[in-house]
């Protein structure tokens, strides 16, 4: 017997180019945008409730949700960790089967389900209320037994799904995942959580080393730093630039301190000024009051103050004695950049 309906489908299919879905890819945009944007407009005195439980919460924040929602409570529970806010995600079926020993009295459960009637999710909530912790609920349903059990319900209905069927959940995690990051932001703000914060939480990586990585991580001391004494000639600084290799060299007094600065740029138009190259002071031709940074300054300010005044290099000095050097070479090989 042939197969007829499958041959027609993938016929019909073959129909079809990428650039065809770009309508729909649109529409899928729109829906979630709007799904979004009503959440706004939906926020009440149910939220801040929500954020005050979680704000008093003695223990940790329990996520927990199933299929789809299930994958939201896991990103929600981790952006809840990392923003200052401990928490963990249960899975509702393995808590019906010893996972909610990892619950006390003192934490408070965050439950994702669009229907609110979601079978392994109810079946522990009796006894999350008899150990007395606290229940936010996050559904698309207000009139569920979750948002009925919960001590604050949230809602996050979606006129429809942005699925062409209006049947795979797209519109409504997309509510439950902004919901969530909202919960997140609104107790990072209360905690007072600054950036030193974050950072302790993000030590790996790119973020954790704009955050973290501090001046004194990055900067050359010692004999890797360019410097010549305001008594020195020209012909001595360059050379002291070019054993160096900085494209510039410190010029200090007799206590250390910064007296000026002597670049490439400033070699240029020294030349074009000077008649005797060789007799010629480097204190005639450098860079007076140049700019610097303390050593414990955040390498990404270092960044800032070399874009904004389009300079390559930095002194680092305290109190006005030179500490180190540093070139946007040394903050692009520590990743800072």
């Amino acid at each position: 017997m042939i197969a007829v309906a499958p041959a027609t489908r993938q016929t019909a299919a073959s129909r079809l180019t990428g650039a065809d879905t770009l309508p729909l890819a649109r529409e899928v945009f729109q829906v979630e945008a709007a799904a979004v944007s009503a959440l706004a407009d939906r926020l009440d005195g149910a939220f801040s409730s929500a954020v005050d439980m979680l704000l008093q919460c003695g223990g940790r924040v329990v996520v927990s949700g199933i299929g789809k929602s299930g994958h939201i409570a896991r990103k929600v529970a981790a952006t809840f960790a990392s923003t200052g806010t401990p928490a963990f995600f249960v899975h509702p079926a393995e808590a019906s089967h010893g996972d909610l020993g990892m619950i006390s009295p003192d934490d408070v459960v965050v439950a994702f389900s669009n229907s609110g009637e979601t079978a392994e999710l109810l079946a522990i909530l009796p006894t999350v209320k008899r150990l007395g912790a606290g229940l936010i609920a996050l559904t698309g349903n207000p009139a569920s037994t979750l948002a009925k059990l919960a001590d604050a319900s949230l809602d996050t209905s979606v006129a429809k799904e942005a699925c062409p069927l209006n049947l795979a959940p797209t519109a409504s995690t997309t509510a439950q995942l902004a919901m969530g990051d909202a919960l997140a932001v609104a107790l990072l703000h209360a905690k007072g959580i600054g950036p030193n914060d974050f950072a302790r939480s993000h030590p790996g990586g790119a973020l954790g080393r704009k955050l973290l990585t501090r001046v004194a991580d990055v900067m050359r001391t010692g004999e890797r730093v360019p410097v010549v004494p305001v008594g020195a000639t020209l012909a001595e600084a360059v050379l002291e630039m070019s054993r160096k290799q900085m494209g510039m060299t410190a010029v200090v007094d007799d206590a250390g301190r910064i007296a000026g600065m002597f670049t490439d740029g400033d070699l240029r138009r020294a030349l074009e000024k000077i008649a005797d190259f060789r007799n010629a002071r480097i204190a005639d031709v450098m860079t007076v009051a140049p700019r610097t940074i303390g050593a414990d300054a955040l390498a990404t300010e270092a960044v800032h103050l070399m874009e904004s005044a389009r300079i390559t290099q930095l002194l680092v000095g305290e109190n006005g004695v030179l500490m180190g050097a540093l070139n946007m070479h040394d903050l692009f090989r520590s990743k800072v950049v």
